[in-house]
């Protein structure tokens, strides 16, 4: 499995340039925008950023942080502060074995051990965490994903630990800057905070302090769901997408009065399994279209296809995305 990146790289988080690693930041303005789909490794040639087959990515707008899963488990900083060295924001390679899952935002970096939570804080060169939290592996069950944890998540900023009522049974949590959506054991989808842009589903613009069911998806089970930063998303057990929020840039693939200007050409190609669409705002060449235009309508990369890749993974940072591909295996004539 290899990982690719396209779309805000002035931090480097897509690729390190030599004028990044030599302080020269003069016209790194030409290295900010990535519009075609770059591999992660290609243009890195030190072993600490090196993503392993089998590795996964979490990005917030300035960092992205490669996690290394398997038997040498390990956590490495790409992008903001962490451009020269390894020991970047004071978190050394050393004190990440062992680490299975990672949440990073602009301020922190939260690891999950077997046995324990850390948060480190990225403004700060301090050799141990900001806070810690012990944790007990449940026996029952499947493991929790960050952010969950054990009797509830982790915030982007402290107080990092808030607990959840123990009724909702969560299965999966999403958040963005300003608000979260949990999903049920059941299916039933809950949102709370910030909803000044219709990003909570509740019908109105008031926001929420605590969870609240979204009662235009109730007895329909849900099986996933995702967060922008002001809409929200999620997929039914039957494989249908629900989208609300903002749209102001196409990004819930809707109609936007600010794009839709003129009918857009419509793709006459078939999809295949394996293939991205992307849609949303463009100006930083996120979609991987290879231009800086936005679109209010999926549209295939089509740099994957021709390189008969098939995507198996995708993670969106807030100006950028990340895709893991492995080789479409081809049958012989």
């Amino acid at each position: 499995m290899r990982w690719f990146g396209f779309g805000f790289n002035a931090f480097g988080q897509i690729y390190v340039h030599d004028k990044l690693i030599k302080g020269e930041c003069s016209d790194a303005v030409k290295q900010v925008k990535v519009i075609s789909p770059t591999e992660l490794a290609s243009h890195v040639d030190r072993s600490d950023c090196c993503l392993k087959t089998d590795g996964q990515i979490r990005a917030s707008w300035s960092r992205r942080a490669s996690l290394h899963l398997g038997g040498d488990s390990c956590v490495c900083l790409g992008g903001f502060g962490a451009v020269i060295a390894s020991e970047s924001c004071g978190i050394s390679m050393k004190e990440t074995p062992g680490c299975k899952d990672a949440f990073i935002s602009e301020l922190y970096l939260t690891l999950a051990f077997p046995d324990r939570i850390e948060s480190w804080d990225l403004q700060k060169k301090e050799k141990t965490p900001s806070w810690s939290m012990e944790i007990k592996t449940e026996s029952s069950g499947p493991p929790l994903n960050l952010p969950l944890v054990p009797g509830g998540y982790i915030a982007t900023k402290p107080p990092f630990y808030r607990p959840l009522s123990p009724q909702l049974k969560a299965k999966s949590l999403a958040l963005s800057a300003e608000h979260a959506i949990l999903l049920s054991a059941s299916g039933a989808v809950y949102t709370w905070g910030l909803g000044s842009h219709g990003q909570l589903g509740h019908g109105d613009l008031t926001s929420e302090e605590q969870p609240r069911a979204v009662e235009a998806l109730w007895g329909m089970p849900m099986s996933c769901v995702a967060t922008g930063g002001w809409h929200s998303v999620c997929i039914s057990d039957g494989g249908d997408l629900y989208v609300w929020g903002w749209n102001e840039s196409g990004q819930l693939g809707l109609p936007s009065r600010g794009l839709r200007k003129a009918p857009q050409q419509q793709s006459s190609q078939q999809a295949a399994t394996g293939d991205l669409y992307t849609w949303g705002w463009g100006d930083y060449g996120q979609l991987g279209h290879q231009t800086l235009i936005s679109s209010d309508e999926p549209q295939l990369v089509e740099f994957f296809r021709e390189q008969q890749m098939r995507v198996v993974d995708v993670v969106c940072g807030a100006w950028n995305t990340f895709a893991a591909v492995v080789k479409e295996e081809v049958a012989c004539s």
